[in-house]
């Protein structure tokens, strides 16, 4: 699809997520747009079923379905399969970022941290879906850093009962830093 197109759509499914996360998505792609999501097993949400964004706020709602075969439920823990809480926070930095690169933003992303973190509930074998309700507080893009940050509150959810709650997730868009993660400056004439 287009930039454009990219830019106007409301919903991407699991194919358009791991084409994004592969940097095949977008076949006009700006110079310097170079966000993506990590590949399976790191992706952390099947669909984007709801984006949208107002000046410098927005709305995501992503779904992820689960199954008793995810990679985390035969390691964490022997006998007590859960889904690690920090695999839902990273699932809303993916989100975050997602949001920053679909507004323009261009670089490759980076989690800067979060707030708060409450977990009151637990992602088990038997649960069938999560549910990550993001909203996006503040976007901004910074010329003088070059970079584009987001910070986000979210409600993580299974099957409808909220589970996590985070608040002040922060990513940011960082066009100065290569693929390798180096420093890339630009040269003085």
């Amino acid at each position: 699809m287009t930039f454009a197109e990219f830019q106007a759509r409301s919903r991407f499914d699991q194919a358009e997520l791991l084409a994004f996360a592969r940097g095949t998505l977008v076949v006009d792609a700006p110079a310097g747009f170079a966000a993506r999501l990590p590949l399976p097993p790191l992706l952390m949400v099947d669909r984007i079923v709801e984006i949208a964004g107002e000046g410098a706020r927005g709305r995501i709602v992503a779904e992820q379905d689960v199954s008793p075969d995810n990679w985390f439920f035969r390691c964490h823990f022997l006998g007590d399969p859960v889904q690690p809480g920090c695999l839902g926070l990273d699932a809303v930095w993916q989100l975050v970022g997602f949001f920053c690169a679909w507004r323009g933003g261009l670089g490759v992303g980076r989690a800067l941290g979060c707030g708060e973190v409450a977990f009151e509930g637990q992602i088990r074998p038997a649960n069938r879906l999560v549910r990550y309700e993001v909203a996006i507080r503040r976007r901004s893009t910074f010329a003088e850093a070059n970079a584009t940050i987001a910070i986000a509150d979210a409600r993580v959810l299974v099957d409808g009962s909220p589970i996590y709650t985070i608040k002040g997730a922060r990513v940011g868009l960082f066009p100065s830093l290569a693929a390798d993660g180096r420093l890339v400056t630009q040269e003085v004439a």
